[in-house]
């Protein structure tokens, strides 16, 4: 009976797609990965090339917790692989606030998969693991946070220095002009690129054009919902603000505080990515408005261009566009 890819593969501990690179001579495999393929291959009775298109295994990495937009792309990652057609997705969910345990199952990802998708913080440990899968011949993509200057496939999301400058825009316009006022941001994790870069673009854009809004608190929440209310709970029990930009997850946890102190029509709120959560607080008044950035749109492009990175072909793309969703003009999710 003739021997299959698979049956190769599972024997070697690598994905089909890497099999096939052996079998056929072609580049990216590590000499140690080509040999053990070769022996098990010549072993069970390969003599010649193999002819058969191999599925494509790609692998998710994303983090964990209470985020809504990301159990979102969880959802169109999924979604989009099985669509596009001849891929084996995998999605993987770790501590995303703990590099180490990031950059252990990127490691571990290096002679198993034929491409990675990741969500991640910027971390020395994080940034040498997708070295490692680039080293291996692993086309590697970052999701919604960039990760610059490292060898990758590309990045899939919005300009979060324009986000953080539209978010800042809007609260300048929402709020009255001849008043000052004060304002608190509510980060995720400055441990993110991306909020980092919001924050910056924030900040920018009132130092510019707004002089009257002055930032009387910054609290890093950790995308934890439970934290973002007992902090804005904190917060207006001493200084309740006049607006509050929240640049990551915990709008549940800060809508739920603003709620019981009452003040949630009185205070400006704007808040990012829509999901179930948020389009419900747009549509009570809580929150004012979302900047969005399409977790379908950058489920699908970026599986578009781990395919075309793995077959070596290349597909147009068409990146997600920053859009400000109020209660009159929401999509369906």
């Amino acid at each position: 009976m003739k021997v299959t890819l698979a049956e190769i593969a599972q024997e070697a501990g690598v994905s089909v797609t890497t099999v096939d690179r052996v079998l056929n001579d072609r580049t990216g495999v590590r000499a140690r990965t080509r040999d053990i393929v070769l022996e098990i291959a010549r072993r069970r009775g390969w003599f010649g090339p193999v002819e058969e298109e191999a599925a494509i295994r790609m692998d998710f990495v994303l983090p964990a917790g209470s985020n809504s937009f990301i159990a979102l792309l969880h959802q169109y990652l999924l979604e989009e692989a099985c669509n596009y057609g001849g891929i084996q997705p995998m999605v993987h969910v770790v501590d995303g606030l703990d590099p180490d345990h990031m950059a252990l199952r990127l490691n571990s990802l290096a002679d198993k998969t034929d491409a990675v998708g990741l969500v991640t913080l910027d971390h020395p440990s994080v940034r040498a693991a997708i070295e490692n899968l680039s080293d291996n011949g692993v086309p590697v993509a970052s999701l919604v946070s960039d990760l610059p200057s490292l060898q990758k496939a590309g990045y899939i999301g919005i300009d979060n220095r324009s986000a953080g400058r539209l978010a800042g825009l809007l609260m300048g316009r929402f709020l009255h002009p001849d008043k000052t006022h004060n304002v608190v941001i509510v980060i995720g994790s400055l441990s993110y690129r991306g909020h980092e870069e919001r924050e910056m673009g924030f900040k920018s854009i009132l130092a510019q054009d707004f002089r009257n809004l002055t930032i009387s608190e910054i609290v890093e929440v950790s995308d934890d919902r439970d934290r973002a209310y007992t902090e804005m709970r904190r917060i207006l029990a001493n200084n309740p603000p006049s607006a509050i930009y929240s640049v990551g997850s915990g709008n549940q946890g800060i809508g739920q505080a603003l709620n019981e102190a009452g003040i949630y029509r009185d205070t400006v709120f704007i808040a990012h990515d829509l999901t179930g959560a948020t389009k419900r607080m747009l549509l009570d008044g809580t929150v004012d408005a979302v900047i969005d950035q399409n977790p379908r749109v950058e489920a699908r492009e970026v599986v578009k261009l781990l395919a075309s990175a793995v077959r070596g072909a290349a597909e147009p793309q068409y990146l997600p566009r920053l859009q400000v969703v109020f209660a009159e003009n929401i999509p369906a999710l």
